[in-house]
C-alpha cells in the first residue's frame, strides 16, 4: 500500500521531521539488509562445507561452533548425517543431502527477502530525495519572500 503526501503544502518544520523519520526508516532497513546479506553468505559457507563432507571425512577432528567465537574440537563420526540449527536452539539430524535442500531453500527464502528490503530501501532513499527537494524548494520561497519584504521598506523608505 503506497499513500501520496503533498509535500508541497507541508511546513518546513514538518517536512524535517518527516526527512528525519524516513532517515531512521532507511537506516534500520539498511542494517536489517546487511543481516540478511550476512544469513546468506553463512548459508553458502555451510553449503560449501557441506559439500566438503565425504566418507574419507570419517573420524577427522574438527571445530565445531558453539557461537560465533567459540569452537570446540569434535570429531565426524558419520559424514553422511549432520546437526542442521532449525532456528533458535533447535537442530535436527540430517543426511548431507537434506541439509544441502535445507540451505538451498534457506538461500533462496534470503535472498528474495533480500530483493524486497532492496526495493523498500531504494523507496525510501527516493522519499528523503523528494523531501530534500521540497524542502529546497521552501527555504527558496522563504528568502524569496524575505527579499522581497526588504525591497518593499527600502522602496517604502
Amino acid at each position: 500500500m503506497s499513500r501520496q503526501i503533498d509535500l508541497d503544502s507541508m511546513p518546513l518544520e514538518q517536512l524535517n521531521q518527516l526527512k528525519q523519520s524516513e532517515e531512521s526508516r532507511l537506516q534500520a532497513i539498511t542494517q536489517h539488509y546487511a543481516t540478511l546479506r550476512a544469513s546468506a553468505s553463512r548459508f553458502t559457507s555451510s553449503r560449501n562445507a557441506l559439500g566438503e563432507l565425504t566418507p574419507s571425512s570419517e573420524h577427522k577432528t574438527i571445530m565445531i561452533p558453539l557461537t560465533e567465537s567459540l569452537y570446540v574440537p569434535g570429531t565426524i563420526k558419520d559424514p553422511s548425517k549432520v546437526m542442521v540449527e532449525l532456528g533458535t536452539g533447535f537442530y535436527v539430524e540430517k543426511t548431507t543431502k537434506d541439509a544441502q535442500v535445507f540451505l538451498e531453500r534457506k538461500s533462496k527464502l534470503v535472498d528474495v527477502n533480500s530483493e524486497n528490503v532492496m526495493e523498500a530501501i531504494n523507496g525510501t532513499r527516493n522519499n528523503v530525495e523528494s523531501i530534500n527537494n521540497a524542502m529546497q524548494g521552501k527555504m527558496l520561497e522563504i528568502r524569496a519572500r524575505q527579499e522581497g519584504q526588504r525591497e518593499r521598506a527600502k522602496a517604502e523608505a
